[in-house]
């Protein structure tokens, strides 16, 4: 194998090892951030989205739908890519530490059971409605918002290519 794919590989985890490293980087002393999302097609908006999450603490985890859960969301047609092309591309980035993929239509499961110390989603959600919010709250942690970069999504993307 690659010296890149095992960087990525070592980066996509299963939830049971996540909830050991999260552990060992706590009992280190480091700030744990977790966001979530689909990532379906990777664009800006998702780059910057994902770098200042990444700033607000030293490792950052992100919670990847599921090829099934994204169908459940968004629809039959998605995602464009599948779930294991997602999460390569997400493990990628440098500031990414890593990528954990979950079935269920959120990421609730995933944040109790880590308890990051900051929770992070778009500004097009208000504090008090993301899920996990209160439960990391709760735990003594932070839930933030960070504001899209204006005129990037997935969805509109996708819709510009199909009217070409």
């Amino acid at each position: 194998m690659r010296d890149i794919e095992k960087i990525l590989f070592n980066k996509i985890t299963e939830l049971s090892g996540l909830k050991t490293k999260v552990a060992t980087w706590k009992s280190e002393g480091k700030k744990v951030v977790f966001t979530n999302g689909v990532f379906d097609l990777i664009h800006i908006g998702h780059i910057t989205y994902l770098s200042k999450a990444a700033e607000l603490g030293d490792k950052l985890i992100i919670g990847l739908n599921s090829d099934t859960s994204v169908k459940r969301i968004k629809g039959e047609s998605r995602p464009i890519n599948g779930q294991d092309s997602r999460a390569a591309l997400l493990a990628s980035f440098f500031f990414v530490d890593a990528v954990v993929v979950f079935e269920e239509d959120t990421p609730l499961n995933l944040i109790t059971t880590l308890m990051p110390n900051v929770l992070i989603k778009g500004a097009d959600y208000s504090i008090e409605n993301i899920v996990g919010g209160k439960e990391v709250i709760a735990n003594g942690g932070e839930v933030k918002t960070i504001t899209f970069v204006e005129g990037y999504s997935s969805t509109s993307i996708i819709k510009k290519i199909q009217q070409k």
